[in-house]
């Protein structure tokens, strides 16, 4: 054993104990949180303009600030992307996360000289607990790889912008660093076709122990080293052994990936967002991700199906329950105050409090009152997938509201590996196992409002074509699981008439 992998297990067995230490006392620890964050909060002009010096409690708190989306912030962040200090967070952010918006075009998250510990120690920590449970840790001496956006920043008025992934890789530890990979240029290539093929000719020959990265873009870097040595993942590297990623769900991919690697591989989950790091898998043995509590992070929970609502019901980290599915609503000491992150969770574990990511609270397929999810589809699909032997490198799912004849249909974009024999056959399994989850969708079928699901073939690359086209090809871009409207949908349907 290196004096690196000793040293790995004595780190890991601290900081295994240090979490286990906040993690039995959520509440305490959310108190704790909550206070610090408004004693800072006054000293901003976004808590002058909230009163923050009357509030005590939360349920103050709740009164004074609205919960809002990036729109709501941005005028106070705008103030702060010009210089202004003391705005939504003491002094100045050291930098601003640069992400694709919606209806403001390019979104600016601030990371603060207090909130950039948890973007980059939480990562650090799921190796660490995999380490703790497992007595693991020989992968330290190897090669590591993190596919992530470029690490070029901009500076403006005193403060670093860029990708957060680009940001965090400025903060790497120094014993880490000989063994991270791509080097520097290669990952501050902006084509993210090139910074493949790149990443490929410099890690092919390498001892990779660690890869990390959506699980889609991983694929064809796998596919690709395949293509260039003819080899399988576990013939390449013989010592990799853990697959780290976040992003999206693992499991539509998994058949494909253990198919490339040659058998399977550990892998920890992660929940990162230039908003925060939300949380991480912390063991092996129960589902789902260890929430954040200490991180400088007030969590608030809206049950989905009361989200519109004009007065919805706020919970706070003692009064959630398993099972149920919530909008995930954060105060941050990067000066996010009552901001709608946009996903949805749902817990596994209250002791201690562990979740998994179950959608967007705006990309969910309601055309027709079904309220369908992400967790519904990818779960329907997966099985189906298992049962029939299917490999799927992407899909998305859309309404489709006027059909030229007959009822009204999901409709589902599938990029397939490997096609079904019967088509039809996977078709309707699949249907029926989102009517098994979700009784809406069910009624809406047997009811002859709705028909069967549709799926609709998307040529190899499609996705990847798609992606390019928005300019969000590569690092953390992901596909939609769904939509509720056909504007992804009429981008693909484009392709199917090249």
């Amino acid at each position: 054993m290196s004096i690196k992998s000793f040293g790995a297990k004595l780190f890991a067995k601290y900081i295994a104990s240090k979490i286990n230490n906040w993690s039995s006392k959520p509440v305490e620890t959310q108190q704790k949180v909550f206070k610090t964050l408004i004693r800072e909060g006054r000293k901003t002009k976004f808590g002058k303009d909230f009163g923050f010096d009357s509030i005590t409690t939360e349920e103050d708190f709740c009164k004074s600030v609205p919960i809002q989306d990036y729109e709501g912030l941005k005028p106070y962040i705008d103030r702060v992307v010009k210089g202004e200090e003391d705005v939504l967070w003491p002094g100045k952010p050291l930098y601003f996360a640069k992400t694709s918006g919606t209806t403001s075009g390019a979104k600016y998250i601030p990371l603060t000289k207090d909130s950039i510990p948890n973007h980059t120690n939480a990562a650090r920590n799921a190796i660490l607990c995999y380490i703790a449970e497992t007595g693991n840790s020989s992968f330290v001496d190897g090669k590591m790889i993190f596919l992530q956006g470029s690490p070029k920043l901009d500076k403006k008025h005193g403060i670093h912008f860029g990708r957060l992934s680009g940001i965090v890789a400025h903060f790497i530890p120094a014993y880490l660093q000989k063994n991270r990979l791509p080097s520097w240029e290669t990952n501050s290539i902006e084509d993210w076709n090139q910074k493949i093929e790149a990443i490929v000719n410099e890690t092919y020959q390498e001892d990779m122990t660690i890869i990390s990265g959506i699980p889609s873009w991983v694929q064809t870097y796998f596919e690709k080293l395949h293509s260039k040595t003819g080899k399988s993942i576990s013939e390449l590297f013989p010592n990799f052994q853990l697959f780290i990623y976040g992003g999206v769900n693992y499991e539509p991919y998994r058949s494909k990936f253990e198919e490339l690697i040659g058998g399977s591989v550990d892998s920890i989950e992660l929940y990162p967002a230039s908003e925060g790091f939300f949380a991480f898998q912390d063991t092996r043995t129960e589902e789902g991700m260890l929430l954040q509590l200490d991180s400088g992070m007030f969590y608030e929970f809206i049950k989905a199906d009361e989200f519109f609502n004009e007065n919805p019901e706020i919970l706070t980290i003692g009064e959630v329950e398993v099972g149920v599915n919530y909008v995930m609503i954060i105060s941050t000491n990067a000066g996010l105050w009552r901001y709608n992150v946009g996903d949805t969770v749902m817990f596994t574990n209250t002791k201690p409090y562990r979740l998994k990511v179950s959608g967007r609270i705006k990309h969910f397929t309601s055309a027709f009152g079904e309220h369908v999810i992400a967790q519904e589809v990818e779960q329907s699909i997966i099985k189906a997938s298992e049962e029939f032997g299917v490999q799927i490198n992407e899909f998305t799912v859309a309404p489709q509201i006027n059909p030229k004849e007959g009822l009204p249909y999901h409709e589902w974009f599938v990029e397939f590996q490997k096609e079904p024999k019967d088509l039809d056959a996977f078709r309707k399994r699949i249907d029926e196992l989102l009517q098994e989850q979700n009784s809406y969708y069910k009624d809406l079928i047997t009811g002859n409002m709705l028909k069967t699901l549709i799926i609709t073939k998307v040529p190899k690359n499609g996705f990847q074509k798609y992606m390019k086209s928005l300019g969000k090809l590569g690092g953390q871009n992901k596909v939609p699981r769904l939509s509720n409207d056909r504007k992804i949908a009429d981008e693909l349907e484009k392709q199917l008439l090249d």
